[in-house]
C-alpha cells in the first residue's frame, strides 16, 4: 500500500537550507523503503497569507481556497515531514502562516466540554530543525515545544525531532552537526 508524504519546507534558503537537506535525504530514505508517494509544499516561497482579518473572514465565508487545500493535503498526509529552521528563536513566519491556516475548529480540531481535541491524530511527523547555536534541552528551544503543542493541538502526537544544531559555530561544528542529523535520519527510517 502506498503511503503519501507530505513535506513541507520553510527554509528561506530553499533546497540550499540545512533543514531542507537532510529533510530531502529523509524523503529519499522514507520514498524507497514504503513505496511512497511525496506531495511538495514550499511555504517560504508560496504566497500563504499571514492570518489577518482578510483571511479569517475568508474562512468564516467558506471562500478560504487556498486554506482548504492546505487542509486537504494534511489530511490526506500519512506522513509529515517539516523542514524548520530556527530563526531568532522560533519557527519561520510562512510555517507559522501555514499552522494558522490549517487549524480550523470543526475540521482540523473540535472544541468539547473538556477543551480543544485534535481531528488529525494517526499521523507520524518527522520535524528537521537547524539553529545556528546549540539549543536542544535550553530555555530557548522555543520552536520544538511550539511545533509538539501544535501537532498535538491538531491530534498528532507521534512527532520525531531531528536536530542539526550549532551550524554556525564554525565549519568543524556545522559538519559534524549534519552528519549526525544525517545518520539519526538513516536510524529512523
Amino acid at each position: 500500500m502506498k503511503q503519501q508524504i507530505l513535506y513541507i519546507q520553510s527554509s528561506i534558503f530553499g533546497d540550499n537550507g540545512v533543514s531542507s537537506g537532510i529533510a530531502r535525504k529523509l524523503i529519499d530514505k522514507l520514498s524507497t523503503t514504503n513505496a511512497s508517494e511525496v506531495v511538495e509544499r514550499n511555504v517560504s516561497a508560496s504566497e500563504i497569507p499571514h492570518f489577518n482579518f482578510e483571511t479569517i473572514t475568508a474562512i468564516g465565508e467558506g471562500k478560504a481556497a487556498l486554506a482548504d487545500e492546505l487542509i486537504a493535503e494534511v489530511q490526506q498526509a500519512d506522513i509529515i515531514i517539516v523542514g524548520a529552521p530556527m530563526y531568532n528563536f522560533g519557527i519561520p513566519t510562512q510555517l507559522k502562516s501555514w499552522f494558522d491556516h490549517i487549524a480550523r475548529a470543526g475540521v482540523t480540531f473540535k472544541y468539547s466540554e473538556t477543551g480543544p481535541v485534535g481531528l488529525l491524530g494517526d499521523k507520524k511527523v518527522y520535524v528537521v530543525t537547524a539553529r545556528g547555536g546549540l539549543h536542544k534541552g535550553n530555555g530557548t528551544d522555543l520552536d520544538s515545544s511550539y511545533l509538539q503543542t501544535m501537532f498535538g493541538f491538531l491530534g498528532i502526537t507521534d512527532v520525531e525531532f531531528i536536530y542539526a544544531e550549532g551550524v554556525n559555530l564554525g565549519d568543524d561544528a556545522r559538519s559534524k552537526s549534519i552528519a549526525a542529523a544525517e545518520q539519526q535520519v538513516i536510524a529512523l527510517a
